[in-house]
């Protein structure tokens, strides 16, 4: 791999396919995946688990993993779903690996809210969704990133990533 292999965070709210939408990527780009519900401390799935909302120490710690793996996959590229719901969370992410390119998977209240009905057993209950569309801040125009829809076919949305990603990439490269 080339220092310019894909680095990628696959960004929504809870329920949104994070997990399978990355994992789809990094197999369709040929790079590891990291799943950054993997490095949450024990006390903030326990948290979530009882239907409270992380706050932003909460997330700090957790934050600092996710750029950690990243600088990690800087060289050999690699996907990583998180929720990177607000700009400074996405920034500390930047702070470790500046060429991240996030895809924020898209949708609206009820689609999330089916999808998320559809993970039994997951520790992030559907009662947080109500918090999680509340922090979440769009990626502004001076992110590198692309913002699809997420109710269509996992194939579809990483298909629309792969036609997407060049554009958005030379879009960064001029910009740095």
């Amino acid at each position: 791999m080339s220092p310019t292999s894909p680095l990628v965070v696959v960004m929504g709210v809870s329920g949104s396919g994070k997990s399978v939408v990355g994992a789809a990527l990094a197999q369709r780009l040929r790079v590891p995946f990291g799943d950054a519900d993997d490095l949450h401390p024990a006390t903030n799935i326990a948290k979530m688990t009882a239907g409270e909302a992380l706050d932003d120490d909460d997330r700090r710690p957790w934050l600092e993993a996710i750029g950690l793996w990243l600088a990690g996959q800087d060289v050999e590229g690699g996907v990583i779903g998180c929720s990177a719901l607000k700009r400074k969370y996405r920034d500390q992410l930047r702070h470790h690996a500046p060429r991240v390119v996030f895809l924020h998977l898209d949708g609206s209240r009820d689609v999330i809210a089916r999808r998320q009905a559809s993970r039994p057993g997951h520790f992030m209950p559907t009662s947080l969704l109500t918090s999680q569309f509340a922090t979440l801040e769009r990626l502004a125009p001076d992110e590198a990133g692309v913002v699809i829809d997420v109710d269509q076919s996992v194939d579809a949305i990483v298909q629309q990533y792969v036609d997407q990603a060049a554009a958005v990439l030379t879009a960064k490269e001029i910009s740095s």
